[in-house]
This record gives C-alpha cells, structure tokens and sequence, in this order.
C-alpha cells in the first residue's frame, strides 16, 4: 500500500512524534535533553513555527506547535535531526540515525481537542522539567520559546486561575480510552477532532484524515 503524504498545514496545530530507533533511548540525560531544546529553539525560529508544548521522554519526544507555513514541520524536524544527531555522536558515540523512520505528525482541531492534546503532551514528562507543563503551571519555560494558544486562555481571567486550573487538569489527567485514541491518532497521522473537523480537512488535501473502518463496506438494502 502507498504510504499516505503526511497532513500538514498553515496555520494549524500540529502534533508531532518522533521516536527511538527500535526503542532505543534518544536521551541518555538531562545535559542530552538540554541540547535538544537548544537546537528546538534555534530550528523553531529559522522554520517559522509557534511551539505550544513539548515533551523529552526517554525514547521519544512530543511537539505541540502551529506552523507559519505547511512544510515548516518538516523543516523543523530536518534542522532539529540535524543538529542533535550530530552532536548526541560527540557525546555518545555511535554513527547514523537515532530515530525510527519519519516522525508522525496529526492535525489537531482547536478548542477541547487542541486542549486535551496540550493536557496529554505536558503529562507525558517521566520527570519534572522533561516537558512544558510548568509553563502553564506558573513556572515560565525559558530554555524555548512557548506560546499558549487562545484555548489555553478561556481556563481563567487571571494568570493565577488559569494556572490552578492547569495542576487540576494534570492531577486528574484524561480517561484512558481517550488518552490512547489520541495516541493512536498521531502515530497514524490522523487528525484529532471531531468527524466534521477531519471530513472538511479531507476535502482540502485530498486524502484520508481518519482510518478507514475495518471489514467490508456495509451493502445497499437488496444487495447480492
């Protein structure tokens, strides 16, 4: 089967996922995490994109960011491999790629889902300072540049409220069934949202936004 051309456009948040090559850990450390971000600061600028949140785990690593232009995912994600690729061989060793085939990328809907993506991506941290969550949690992120967008102000009229509002979220985290739908949502490069968000981007990229459903499509009454 034909690989699908991965989703992407301007204007739209995106969630991105890049994972270890077989698994394998892509940051041995917090010093690996902090050259990682250095080179998402400086490939988010020169690609024209908003990051919203991210998330460093062992083996793989969450963006949450809105485009300026339709390829600046690729592009961010092409200047980011190359910069920490080279210099995680300095550091470690070893020679070749460190990730598992090109990274997966959904466009997500704006309003709840885009929140419940933030909630998911800021949760994923295996430790303090592995991800944005102190951001909206009333610790500023300064090692990148982290816009929140308008969803993120409708949790309150104050700094504070909307902070406090973000911890509950967090502590109480989402239901499964929705956290692993989403999940399976960018490791597909589906879109995330509501049926009538992907219908309408599937008429304006000319591919599938949803996976197909699974068996043979149900016959017309009178059917043989």
């Amino acid at each position: 089967m034909a690989r699908l051309p991965r989703l992407a456009l301007a204007g739209h948040a995106h969630w991105l996922l890049q994972r270890g090559l077989s698994g394998r850990p892509v940051f041995v450390d917090d010093i690996d995490r902090e050259a990682y971000l250095a080179a998402l600061r400086e490939a988010a600028a020169a690609s024209s994109v908003r990051l919203h949140a991210f998330a460093l785990a062992d083996d793989a690593v969450h963006l949450v960011l809105t485009p300026a232009e339709a390829d600046g995912p690729s592009r961010l994600m092409q200047a980011l491999g190359r910069r920490y690729v080279s210099a995680h061989h300095r550091r470690h060793g070893g020679h070749g790629t460190l990730w598992d085939g090109r990274f997966r990328c959904a466009v997500v809907e704006p309003g709840a889902s885009l929140l419940a993506v933030l909630l998911l991506v800021d949760g994923l941290a295996p430790a303090p300072g592995h991800s944005s969550a102190a951001h909206r949690s009333g610790r500023p992120e300064r090692r990148v540049p982290l816009v929140d967008p308008p969803e993120v102000w409708t949790l309150g009229n104050t700094p504070f409220e909307r902070e406090t509002a973000w911890r509950r979220r967090l502590d109480e985290g989402l239901p499964a069934g929705q956290r692993a739908a989403l999940l399976d949502s960018v490791r597909g490069n589906w879109a995330v949202g509501s049926p009538a968000f992907a219908r309408g981007l599937a008429e304006s990229v000319a591919r599938p936004t949803r996976p197909r459903p699974r068996g043979r499509p149900a016959r017309a009454d009178g059917a043989r």
